[in-house]
């Protein structure tokens, strides 16, 4: 069963919006509405977030993505669409019901912390379960784990300011957890971070999400951070979601011009997998265990980057194993110089990127 379901969401601001909707479905574009001073933020948005799933929604600025975020937790009110979250209808409730589920079930992190300066570190933490109504034992016990997890144990009687920007969105992120909330949404929640800190809380994410098994949608612009954390990802453009596939089928496969310019310049070695670019194995042939053929082995989680190494040492091919061992594929030297290249020539070859159910997107060291 899907966790998340966004079905046909609009969002128009103006004097008559639902005629704008209209206008929308019938062919006209965000400028049409803009010159009768309306504004489209979000146009025709569907997609579908699995349980334990890190959905990344991502776009550059204008492209409606915080606004998708807000319609989905009922801070903003959808046009026209509507969005169900374990078969709930969240756009049918009403004020009261949203609350409930809001302070129970959907946490948010945002990107300035939103931390309050006279409360400590664990006060912030419990902040939530305060708003719950839950007794004050058991929320410093709850924000106390929270805090532990997200590794600001020992700070729990420090003040916000006494905190880097890191550990502030920390705490931030032990705020959302200690409600045990299904569903996190973040927004940006990393980009106001210098890039070493911001990638220590990707870091933080991916560990977290490993014991977890949260369901996340995440907001970004930016798209290293999105081929990193996304189990699936939505690219947005003027209000509309133009392309949603794993990162790697958005690099090797994608829809138009536009996400191709977009995905030019990423490393493809440090997204794609061993499994993502091999050949299949021929029939009858099984794992040489003896070196008598000079190929080296890895398992279809490899990343790219981290074959040229087998293959520097003189083997010819590689060898890729599947989760119980057995030979499922082999990389040639040259298949894997022409991802090197980014040769276009790649995705003609035998075999070709396995379909989005079969690859993986790496999500360490990327």
């Amino acid at each position: 069963m899907s966790r998340l379901q966004a079905e046909h969401l609009y969002k128009v601001f103006g004097r008559q919006p639902e005629d704008g909707v209209r206008k929308l479905e019938g062919g006209a574009d965000r400028d049409e509405l803009r010159a009768e001073g309306t504004t489209a933020a979000v146009i025709d948005a569907s997609f579908t977030v699995e349980p334990g799933q890190i959905f990344v929604v991502m776009g550059l600025s204008g492209s409606g993505k915080s606004t998708l975020l807000r319609m989905l937790n009922g801070l903003l009110e959808p046009t026209a669409g509507r969005v169900m979250f374990d078969d709930q209808n969240l756009t049918a409730l009403n004020p009261r019901d949203l609350r409930a589920v809001r302070s129970r079930k959907i946490s948010m992190v945002f990107q300035h912390f939103a931390l309050f300066p006279h409360r400590s570190v664990r006060d912030n933490a419990a902040y939530g379960l305060e708003v719950q109504g839950i007794e004050r034992e058991e929320r410093t016990r709850r924000a106390n784990e929270a805090l532990q997890l997200c590794g600001l144990g020992g700070w729990e009687d420090s003040w916000p300011d006494e905190l880097s920007g890191g550990m502030q969105q920390r705490v931030g992120l032990a705020r959302a957890l200690a409600t045990d909330a299904d569903m996190l949404l973040m927004d940006e929640s990393f980009s106001a971070l210098d890039p070493l800190i911001r990638r220590d809380m990707q870091d933080q994410l991916l560990e977290l999400q490993k014991t977890l098994k949260k369901t996340i949608v995440f907001i970004t612009h930016d798209l290293n951070e999105a081929m990193r954390l996304g189990d699936q990802i939505a690219v947005m453009r003027d209000g509309r979601i133009v392309q949603t596939g794993t990162g790697e089928d958005i690099l090797v496969r994608p829809a138009n011009d536009y996400v191709r310019r977009f995905v030019e310049d990423v490393d493809r070695t440090r997204v794609l997998t061993a499994g993502s670019i091999m050949e299949k194995a021929k029939a009858g042939r099984t794992l040489d265990k003896s070196g008598d053929n000079d190929s080296a082995s890895v398992t279809a989680e490899t990343p790219v980057a981290e074959l040229f190494g087998p293959l520097s040492d003189g083997s010819s091919e590689i060898e890729v194993t599947g989760e119980n061992g057995e030979l499922i594929g082999v990389v040639p030297r040259d298949r894997l110089l022409s991802v090197l290249a980014e040769d276009p020539r790649f995705d003609e070859l035998e075999g070709g990127v396995p379909e989005p159910k079969d690859a993986k997107v790496v999500k360490s060291g990327a």
